[in-house]
């Protein structure tokens, strides 16, 4: 099977403005937004929206799985400017975010959750993923306890993001982080 083709600038550069006028869309509340108003808004045709999604629903499952992989590239960085728990801590805080961010998308979200889209799967094995890579950096360093794993610690995090129905959530959810955060300090190793 040949290579594909690398994408050419004048079509990249159309996909990133259709992600951006549909991240804005949907983060915006516009859950009904139509792939018309979203490709007007990017400046493209209907048919250059249609040419890189085939669907409405392929669409949002991209401005998600970019949202993720913005996500998940945080820890990274994370760890060059901050000491292991330090990084941890932050980047608690950056997945209650991404619960808002999610929250935003909630009503378009849940027109690919009944298909077998993986991006929901995935989206938690790299969130996982990116915890484990902090806590093992905390343990390491001695600030952080051993015995918790990432996805542990994501499922702890889902329940404290799952009150986002409540009204003023978002500042309830930082403060129980914080109190998580406080624990996975507790009982931490020696450095070694």
């Amino acid at each position: 099977m040949p290579a594909s083709r690398p994408m050419r600038a004048d079509a990249r550069r159309n996909r990133e403005a259709l992600l951006s006028a549909a991240r804005q869309a949907f983060l915006g509340g516009d859950t009904d937004a139509h792939v018309e108003d979203i490709a007007r808004s990017a400046g493209v045709a209907v048919g250059t929206l249609y040419r890189h999604f085939e669907t409405r629903e392929a669409l949002i499952e991209e401005v998600y799985r970019t949202e993720v992989e913005v996500l998940c590239a945080a820890p990274g960085d994370l760890l060059d400017d901050h000491a292991p728990e330090e990084a941890l801590r932050r980047f608690l805080l950056l997945l209650v975010d991404h619960a808002a961010v999610g929250k935003g998308m909630s009503g378009v979200l849940e027109s690919i959750m009944a298909t077998d889209s993986a991006v929901f799967d995935d989206a938690r094995t790299r969130m996982g993923d990116a915890l484990s890579l902090l806590l093992d950096a905390g343990s390491a360093a001695g600030a952080l306890r051993d015995d918790v794993t990432g996805p542990t610690l994501l499922r702890a995090l889902g329940g404290v993001c799952a009150m986002r129905a409540t009204e003023g959530w978002l500042v309830e959810a930082r403060q129980i982080t914080e109190l998580l955060f406080d624990g996975l300090r507790y009982g931490a190793p020696q450095a070694r």
